[in-house]
């Protein structure tokens, strides 16, 4: 029987505890912010990061994780008897990570020529951010604590990332703008109207789909777009930046109307953070039009 290890990065946002208990492997991502570099996960909370945010006037960079990390953790696994690596990394198109993870394999296994018929490393694409990922990956986990295979592993996982999407809404555009998930004209035009976009992550896009107007239509507007675009029936997850006010509200009407509660809660992490600021309120669903 195989041993299946699940390999992730810090900006899948689970929570250190549960990372521990099922012994999910993490490579952290390092950010930058005021002169200071810290690894995302590992150095600092989350809050911390956003008290440094709300001191600092720059925006935050991280970089990539790079092939050599890769390689080594590869190496560590299989030196530990894991005969299958299953690596799930952050969208590709918004960083060259899961490229370095099979740039990482392809070195492995040239340095390492013994495991190729020992050791299946499974490079996926989540196509996404924070615990649209992060919640996959700790059910993979699980399911491969209970003895699935490597393969039913990551069949459940392409499914998620081929049928779930972020809806999600930035109460702040000034991380969205500097990173381009909105153009500086609609965020200046947002911030003087008062406009705050509903933007669609998945699929490795980002797309806004609709726009609110007034802080307090936020809640039942995204309510209503969720509730359009989700598949009956199905678990959603909520997602959160400093404040969980938002979230609670959204979750509370979505109650209401599905009867079901939020299977998780999220707070984003710093590599997210950078992009979208720590205001936010958003929804993972499973999309019915895919």
């Amino acid at each position: 029987m195989g041993k299946v290890a699940i390999l992730t990065d810090s900006c899948c946002d689970l929570p250190r505890e549960i990372v521990q208990e099922l012994d999910i492997r993490v490579l952290p991502f390092e950010i930058t912010l005021g002169g200071e570099t810290f690894r995302e996960m590992f150095d600092k909370t989350s809050q911390e990061f956003y008290d440094m945010m709300e001191k600092c006037p720059d925006i935050p960079k991280h970089s990539q994780i790079t092939p050599l990390t890769f390689e080594e953790t590869y190496k560590e696994l299989y030196d530990s008897g894991v005969t299958d690596i299953i690596s799930v990394s952050i969208n590709s198109q918004g960083s060259g990570t899961y490229n370095n993870s099979i740039i990482g394999k392809n070195d492995f296994f040239e340095n390492n020529p013994e495991a190729k018929d020992k050791l299946r490393i499974f490079n996926i694409d989540s196509r996404c951010y924070t615990i649209f990922y992060g919640y996959p990956v700790m059910e993979a986990a699980k399911k491969a604590r209970r003895g699935a295979g490597a393969e039913e592993i990551v069949a459940y996982l392409e499914d998620w990332f081929d049928v779930c999407g972020i809806y999600a809404v930035p109460y702040n555009l000034k991380y969205a703008k500097k990173s381009g998930r909105i153009s500086a004209a609609a965020a200046f035009a947002g911030e003087l109207l008062g406009i705050k976009p509903i933007i669609l992550f998945g699929d490795n896009t980002t797309k806004t789909v609709d726009k609110i107007r007034g802080d307090k239509n936020i809640v039942p507007k995204l309510v209503e777009c969720v509730e359009k675009n989700m598949t009956p029936q199905t678990p959603y997850l909520m997602i959160h930046g400093r404040d969980s006010t938002l979230a609670r509200e959204v979750e509370k009407e979505l109650i209401k109307r599905t009867g079901r509660k939020a299977e998780m809660y999220g707070t984003i992490g710093a590599a997210v953070a950078s992009n979208i600021g720590p205001e936010v309120v958003a929804v993972v669903v499973r999309r019915k039009n895919k």
